[in-house]
């Protein structure tokens, strides 16, 4: 058993190693682009400052003081030694990438396909996934150079009209949790994409231009501003997606592309919010409602499966201390058979699903007592949402579901209120 389990443990060590490499270079990344959109919003214009300076910041950090200024083009003369931002966003990416292959590709029947949406070849699935990334960034590459590129109001409209439908059509093939971490991909793609073929380039011609004694083009550093603040305001997003995986009610409900799409609504609030503070043009509180209003729509999606199942209020938790109530509820035989014959298979000390080493997120429900004390995450994860099985692999009926829902929502009633579970139980 033991040579069996090598593949499968070394696999998830090895997405586990992929995944601290995606987070340590993103945050490298995101921290850099959020400290420099902060650091030149917050430039002031001084009298006696150098030519070509456009304005300059004094900072105090770590003990020490910092004199910081910006020339709008470049300086008259190269400097002796430049730092380049750049490897930060290539490796967030190159490390995101290989995740995906190995989480999404090799286990596509598995994270990837959803029979249910679209009964696609693994192939034909992993062909969706590579291509819906590339074309995304020429579209997206295509509009930038476009005259919309000269107007960035309306660009951005454009854009968010796409990721919307790029976010339903990727629900309509892939199973949620997918669906959400492609959209994410496909716009994290965008922002090195961004850098290593635009704000870079553009800068390696001013250098040059600078080394050969000419004056730079200022287009160059407008058309790289303006990927930057893209990049600046899709952060956000970005990262949310690349979460969701973790939250079922963010992926594991039918309306999960709307959620999606708002996700980058409230991106644009809360970037607007602080942005217009680091340029010192007020605080807009009213990006704080906007944010919460948004946010609240989104709770609203992700438990709408739940309303046409019952209207009774949702438990907050099932407290080990309840896990007796759980185990005498009249639906508990049930939602046991249920359990044992849609999950077990995957969740149990050793898994029966190919490629599996140890139940996913240490999480065993093959017995009575290991089924009571996970009544709160099974309720959340294939009741309210859909996000277990994934991809509904083992075939899981929405009266099953609703069994499941009626199960928990009636371990708040009381042992005697038959009748409230009673009413949440399938016809």
């Amino acid at each position: 058993m033991t040579d069996l389990l090598i593949g499968p443990v070394l696999w998830e060590w090895a997405a586990f190693a992929l995944r601290w490499l995606h987070v340590i270079t993103a945050i490298a990344w995101i921290g850099s682009s959020f400290y420099f959109i902060a650091l030149d919003l917050g430039l002031t214009k001084r009298a006696g400052q150098p030519a070509g300076v456009t304005g300059e910041e004094w900072q105090v950090h770590g003990g020490g003081f910092y004199h910081i200024q910006k020339y709008a083009v470049a300086p008259e003369h190269m400097p002796e030694h430049l730092t380049w931002f750049k490897w930060e966003s290539y490796w967030t990416w190159l490390s995101g990438a290989a995740l995906l292959v190995v989480l999404y590709w090799f286990g596509a029947e598995l994270y990837l396909v959803d029979p249910g949406k679209a009964d696609l070849p693994l192939w034909g699935a992993i062909a969706i996934s590579a291509g819906t990334i590339v074309v995304g960034w020429l579209l997206y590459d295509a509009l930038c150079r476009s005259p919309l590129g000269h107007r960035p109001t309306l660009l951005m409209g454009v854009l968010f009209v796409i990721i919307v439908a790029m976010s339903w059509g990727l629900n309509e093939v892939f199973t949620g949790r997918a669906a959400l971490l492609h959209l994410g991909a496909f716009t994290a793609t965008i922002m090195t994409a961004n850098v290593a073929m635009v704000i870079i380039p553009n800068q390696k011609v001013v250098v040059a231009d600078l080394k050969a004694g000419r004056k730079p083009d200022p287009d160059y550093g407008r058309i790289a501003k303006l990927r930057s603040t893209h990049n600046n305001y899709l952060t956000l997003p970005v990262i949310f997606l690349m979460l969701s995986n973790h939250y079922p009610l963010a992926f594991g409900t039918e309306y999960a592309w709307i959620i999606a799409a708002l996700v980058f609504l409230m991106g644009v609030t809360i970037r607007h919010f602080f942005n217009s503070m680091h340029a010192r043009r007020g605080r807009p509180w009213w990006t704080w409602g906007a944010t919460a209003a948004v946010f609240a729509a989104i709770v609203a999606l992700s438990t709408a499966p739940a309303w046409r199942v019952d209207g009774a209020e949702e438990v907050a938790s099932a407290v080990p201390e309840r896990h007796a109530q759980a185990l005498a509820a009249p639906e508990f035989e049930e939602v046991r058979n249920i359990v044992l014959g849609r999950c077990s298979m995957c969740h149990a000390e050793q898994p029966n699903w190919p490629g599996l080493a140890s139940a996913p997120g240490g999480v065993a429900l093959a017995t009575d007592a290991q089924i009571a004390a996970h009544a709160r995450q099974i309720y959340l994860q294939a009741g309210v949402s859909h996000a277990m099985p994934p991809a509904n692999l083992s075939w899981m009926e929405p009266a099953e579901r609703a069994l499941i829902v009626a199960w928990y929502r009636g371990l708040g009633a009381g042992p005697d209120d038959s009748e409230t579970r009673q009413a949440a139980l399938p016809e």
